[in-house]
């Protein structure tokens, strides 16, 4: 049995970088083994800061001669079809970035050759392992709120602000904000209170972008609004948008939860977090402390350091790999995110509720 699985990294962005990279650097049971970026010089930094031997600008070369045994393919999402699809060919365990695909076409695909394959899979929602939705996810396991009557959720940021190209508002690389952070939503919505059975959705474009090299491409939507209905008789709603003014705060997430028992709300950002709650016999809202073992050693102000110290994410992925266990959240709520996310797109342009 291996005490080790040996990682292939698609991708060299800031998000690689922040996040991905740091996460399994260092981590016992991982090695680092080759990364992949289209800029060789971008791709060769990474590789010197992280010591990862093998260098490729080519991810097919990567999968077929760099001796790996999983791959992480953090990449636009156009690109995570063909990726996950070579990759499975190869039989490599898959860590892929959220949205899981562009469309349920592809997301079912991806899930089926997985399942079939044998291989660990899982979809990089990053907000499932952060402390405050962790300890959201805790409470509500022990009946803190009871049957759930509402969830509104919001997540906030101003970086299409900019007017700069960036791909996620080409239409034929994603699905706008709605696939971006709406992904992270919807799927928090479902870790929370359950499947969503029926999406009204109203998505808009507020800015204005080139594309790449100057070319003009077909925008998608840098914000959205949407209205859900859960099977289990819930309601809710997602507010997502890249175009708000938030200043210092960088981006700024609100999950608000009520039910027949209680309520909880939940606010943070890159550099606070607060949560509050209330049980039905209790007048009014009070703080409700996150629990030190959900920070461990990491900074607090610092949204993102637990990825450094905690046992989420990649580290995850890994132990689910060597420990024969399933990992989670895996391609099939990815698949299970991508059908909100068609329905919302199907909604905006009928008017109508859709129903999955």
């Amino acid at each position: 049995m291996a005490e080790q699985v040996r990682i292939g990294i698609v991708g060299t962005s800031w998000w690689a970088d922040l996040v991905h990279l740091p996460n399994l650097h260092g981590y016992p049971r991982a090695v680092l083994a080759a990364i992949c970026g289209r800029s060789r010089e971008r791709a060769d930094e990474m590789a010197r800061k992280y010591g990862i031997p093998l260098v490729f600008t080519d991810y097919r070369a990567m999968i077929e001669t760099g001796g790996l045994d999983a791959v992480v393919i953090s990449v636009p999402d156009d690109l995570h079809y063909p990726m996950v699809m070579g990759a499975l060919d190869a039989r490599l365990h898959i860590l892929c970035e959220k949205p899981l695909a562009l469309n349920v076409i592809q997301a079912r695909a991806m899930c089926e050759k997985a399942e079939a394959a044998g291989v660990a899979h899982m979809v990089f929602y990053t907000w499932r392992w952060t402390p405050l939705q962790h300890c959201i996810r805790q409470l509500l396991d022990e009946g803190y709120i009871g049957r759930c009557y509402d969830c509104q959720m919001v997540f906030h940021g101003g970086f299409a602000r900019s007017g700069e190209y960036g791909w996620r508002y080409d239409r034929q690389r994603s699905n706008g904000v709605w696939g971006d952070l709406g992904s992270h939503m919807i799927d928090l919505t479902r870790w929370y209170v359950g499947e969503i059975e029926a999406v009204s959705a109203h998505l808009t474009m507020f800015t204005d972008h080139p594309g790449e090299d100057g070319r003009p491409m077909e925008l998608s939507n840098d914000s959205a609004v949407a209205a859900l209905r859960f099977t289990g008789g819930a309601h809710g709603t997602l507010n997502v948008s890249t175009v708000r003014h938030i200043g210092s705060r960088v981006m700024e997430q609100r999950i608000m939860l009520y039910g027949e028992d209680g309520t909880l709300e939940g606010r943070m950002t890159f550099g606070e977090v607060e949560l509050y709650g209330a049980r039905k016999d209790e007048p009014d809202l009070h703080p409700i402390p996150i629990p030190d073992s959900l920070w461990g050693d990491s900074n607090r102000s610092n949204a993102l350091d637990v990825f450094q110290h905690q046992r989420i994410g990649g580290r995850l992925f890994v132990d689910a790999i060597l420990d024969g266990a399933p990992a989670s959240p895996d391609f099939y709520d990815g698949l299970k995110a991508q059908e909100v996310i068609d329905a919302g797109m199907k909604a905006n342009e009928s008017g109508q509720w859709m129903n999955l």
